[in-house]
């Protein structure tokens, strides 16, 4: 499964890249509400929505099949979230702010698989290699970007172009909840980096591959260790979320 979401993640990315390079939003968010809501669907724009909600509905469905981990809810609400938005904003032709958006988070998604897949090549150094740069790329695009350049439009350049009006909020709500989530992360994320390059130590996973009654959380050696600190999406890690690095033995995947 790494490979199939590294796969996929890498050609989104490209794919997002490439196509908003051609739009005149991808500098000026402005542009994002200029003759707002009568703003043409375009077929790439059309294909690069329908094919982010198709794979994050699969998320959400193979959350159902795979071992139940003690964070299933926090990452249920994730997938709830991001499939709400993206419809949402489709229905509503909010598609150019959402399309900035959809490229943002597929960018430290990339670097994720990769690392996990260096890891299960037992490369470790490549591994924390691209565990470090994960960690960088998501800080940096979620808690920075995001916000000043994401939440900055939807939030005062919207209002500032159109007034109130309904839409706004919910679609804001929903993007001030993924935000809290990247704070969540984002402590997740520098807790591990801190066990695995500062202790050279890293926490057992204490939801294990099957829910147990013990949450008792112990440390191993790195040496004695036959993954690094990643997990994803519904892998295991100390309170793994949403496929973000947490500090925990990997095992079966997605």
């Amino acid at each position: 499964f790494c490979r199939w979401r590294f796969t996929f993640y890498l050609y989104i990315f490209t794919y997002g890249v490439r196509f908003l390079k051609k739009t005149p939003w991808l500098w000026n968010t402005r542009q994002c509400w200029n003759g707002y809501p009568y703003q043409p669907l375009m077929p790439d724009l059309h294909y690069y929505y329908i094919v982010e909600l198709s794979f994050y509905w699969s998320l959400m469905f193979s959350q159902f099949i795979d071992i139940k981990r003690k964070d299933f809810g926090i990452m249920f609400t994730h997938h709830i979230v991001t499939v709400t938005l993206i419809t949402f904003s489709y229905v509503t032709n909010l598609t150019r702010v959402g399309t900035l958006t959809l490229c943002l988070h597929d960018a430290a998604d990339v670097v994720l698989e990769a690392a996990k897949m260096a890891n299960y090549c037992k490369c470790q150094k490549l591994s924390d290699l691209l565990f470090l740069t994960f960690a960088i790329v998501f800080i940096v695009s979620r808690l920075g970007i995001y916000p000043l350049w994401i939440l900055n439009t939807t939030l005062f350049e919207l209002y500032e172009a159109l007034g109130n009006f309904p839409a706004l909020w919910v679609f804001n709500i929903l993007l001030v909840i993924l935000q809290i989530l990247h704070c969540f992360w984002s402590y997740l994320i520098i807790k591990a980096a801190y066990k695995a390059f500062s202790k050279g130590k890293v926490a057992k996973d204490d939801r294990s591959d099957i829910e147990s009654s013990s949450d008792e959380e112990e440390t191993v050696p790195r040496s004695r260790t036959t993954h690094s600190t990643i997990t994803t999406n519904g892998t295991n890690g100390t309170n793994g979320t949403n496929g973000y690095l947490t500090g925990g033995t990997c095992a079966e995947e997605h």
